[in-house]
């Protein structure tokens, strides 16, 4: 049914804006959404000051702060009390200075500026110039300074700091062109190593020399290498290394700093390596796997480097691996389809796992929470003489009956879908009875470096294609209902919501878009200065003629005219990524084909929503949004 754009009225409520979106949401809607609403989960950030438990964040409130727990099952004690959510712990490695540093912005702008946090007398004090962007590198192994980075535009410039100093007194070490962050100080904190990142598949690791100012670049190559993390070994002679030199797959490689020489130490893991941890007395390594989704644990001895996957550990998402001091102790975060994230520890030499926190569920029974099945459909093209096969999650309620669908789109596009604990989710399969079906369409990660450049450039409307042929398999399912199939997704996944709705628009009832780019040649020029070049890497050259045409032809705003089902429009006024402008020039435009259009934008938020009272109001309108156009109730 058309929408008379000119009753449209803009409505603000607090720090939500609103049109479209009825003024009120039923109570019985709003009732059964408390339960999902109030789950919430915890996450490991160091260890405690002179063995005293650990440092977590965890929301008790409107958004996460940083917890201190002393031990298994203990209570967990707030320590730091804001309006915006809280980034890192990172605690003085000195026992004698009770001081940990953290990051937090303002409303969602990502403009971090770091602060020091006293866990004696509970006092905090901002370090930076609360001007540019700022991130946390690492302490010295000397435990009296520390290094941090500073992005001005396009420049990142590499800072030493001690804890006493005021910021005019930090230490200017080297000012770069592009994106640069700090990965490991070495052992005797004579060399940062850093990392550069040009484009997913285009990083590279540097040594610079702090006394003499010299950078060098590690296993230097004439082809393009994707690091993604770095350590240094416990003499400072080596690195480890996970990078994809000649392989499909990111895989674990020790590197000697002064022969040069490579060694592959994980040939027999054909999946890619996640995150590596090296424990204090650097004898064992821990590194995850990313094996079709679940991030397994693996412990390798540094000197024989045999690995052992790790058994005893819940199935899930394995991630921020920090040894104690013991060297024998191993917190992680823990996340899984049924269960909120918690911290794990796991003792090595009793080989047992023992759970630190137990994450509220709002009473809900998570027994009975639907996990996903891993399936890959054909799609349009084909490899080696076969159907290409796009992998995917699907999560089916437990009745008998055609189910309605929704398509969830992951955004980056460099990113994956992998299972993990969603209130949402489970609200729909539980209380709507809707299927979820999550794709890793091309450009995906986690499926080697040949996927991940499937969608580049020109070839982006391939991805799109990979939409169309999901739909077609929906329509083959007994028990999927392809009458009734919605597309939902955030950042580059919202623009993949719109590329389908235009494309495919007869086999989709209605889309729901968070964050997403709308016109890729305003979304390059407006996007943060820094980001640009990172951008145009996967999406192409606005700059160029021909490229910016191309980009111009495939943007939503330039096909409006065919949106013509609902659209619920999702969006945060500070987001510094895809800016407020994207969601508001393709409002605009799908207003004048007098399509139902639903718009969202929070005051307080950037690329995505952190506040408890927005999510959840962004959560129950994009229920009745299902209700009213997926499930055509009243």
């Amino acid at each position: 049914m058309a929408q008379d754009t000119m009753t449209l009225v803009r409505r603000i409520v607090g720090n939500l804006v609103m049109e479209g979106i009825p003024e009120e949401i039923p109570s019985e809607l709003t009732d059964k959404l408390l339960q999902y609403q109030n789950t919430r989960g915890a996450a490991f950030k160091h260890w405690g000051l002179k063995d005293q438990g650990m440092l977590i964040t965890t929301r008790f409130s409107e958004v996460s702060q940083i917890h201190s727990v002393e031990e298994p099952k203990g209570v967990r004690r707030q320590l730091t009390f804001f309006k915006e959510h809280v980034r890192g712990a990172n605690l003085c490695p000195n026992p004698e200075v009770p001081v940990f540093i953290f990051q937090k912005d303002v409303g969602g702008s990502e403009n971090y500026q770091l602060f020091t946090f006293n866990l004696e007398d509970g006092s905090h004090k901002m370090l930076t110039d609360g001007v540019e962007p700022h991130s946390f590198g690492k302490w010295s192994k000397k435990e009296d300074a520390f290094v941090f980075a500073k992005r001005k535009g396009t420049i990142s410039e590499i800072y030493r700091m001690h804890l006493q100093d005021e910021l005019k007194d930090a230490q200017l070490l080297i000012s770069l062109k592009g994106a640069w962050w700090i990965r490991d100080w070495s052992p005797d904190d004579r060399y940062l190593l850093l990392g550069e990142f040009r484009s997913i598949s285009e990083s590279y690791c540097h040594l610079l020399d702090v006394e003499t100012g010299k950078l060098q670049a590690v296993n230097l190559q004439s082809f393009p290498i994707s690091y993604t993390a770095a350590i240094f070994d416990q003499t400072g002679d080596s690195l480890f290394v996970v990078m994809n030199q000649d392989q499909e797959f990111l895989k674990l490689f020790y590197y000697d700093l002064s022969t040069k020489e490579v060694q592959l130490l994980t040939q027999n893991i054909e999946w890619d390596i996640e995150e590596i941890e090296l424990s204090k007395d650097g004898k064992t390594l821990a590194f995850t796997a990313n094996e079709n989704g679940h991030w397994v644990l693996y412990l390798m001895n540094t000197k024989t480097f045999e690995y052992r996957r790790v058994e005893n550990v819940p199935v899930g998402l394995v991630y921020g691996l920090s040894f104690h001091e013991d060297n024998n102790q191993l917190a992680m975060t823990i996340n899984s389809s049924k269960s909120p994230s918690d911290v794990y520890v796991y003792d090595i030499a009793k080989d047992e796992c023992t759970r630190w926190t137990y994450a509220e569920v709002g009473g809900l029974n998570t027994n009975t929470f639907i996990e996903p099945e891993a399936i890959a459909y054909p799609t349009f093209d084909t490899i080696n003489g076969q159907k290409r096969k796009i992998p995917a999650y699907v999560y089916k309620p437990n009745v008998q009956k055609k189910h309605p669908v929704l398509i969830h789109i992951h955004g980056g596009p460099e990113s994956q879908f992998v299972p993990h604990f969603s209130p949402s989710f489970q609200y729909m399969l539980q209380e709507l009875n809707i299927a979820v079906i999550a794709p890793n369409v091309r450009g995906s990660s986690g499926y080697g470096k040949n996927y991940l450049s499937l969608d580049n450039g020109y070839l982006r409307e391939d991805s799109v294609k990979d939409i169309g042929a999901l739909l077609e398999w929906i329509i083959a399912q007994d028990d999927l209902d392809e009458e009734r199939v919605v597309v939902s997704g955030g950042s580059y996944g919202g623009y993949m919501v719109l590329a389908s709705m235009i494309h495919y628009g007869d086999k989709i009832k209605a889309g729901i878009d968070r964050v997403g780019i709308s016109n890729f040649v305003t979304f390059l020029t407006n996007t943060k200065e820094y980001r640009r070049d990172l951008r145009r890497a996967e999406y192409g050259d606005e700059r160029d003629p021909d490229m910016r045409a191309f980009l111009e032809s495939i943007s939503p705003t330039s096909q409006a005219d065919k949106l013509k089902k609902p659209l619920f429009i999702i969006q945060g006024a500070n987001d510094p990524r895809v800016p407020l402008s994207e969601a508001e020039q393709i409002l605009e435009r799908v207003k004048e084909n007098g399509t139902p259009v639903w718009y969202l934008m929070a005051k307080d938020e950037g690329h995505g929503f952190h506040k408890k009272s927005n999510m959840d109001y962004a959560l129950a309108s994009s229920m009745l949004f299902l209700e009213k156009f997926l499930l055509d109730k009243s």
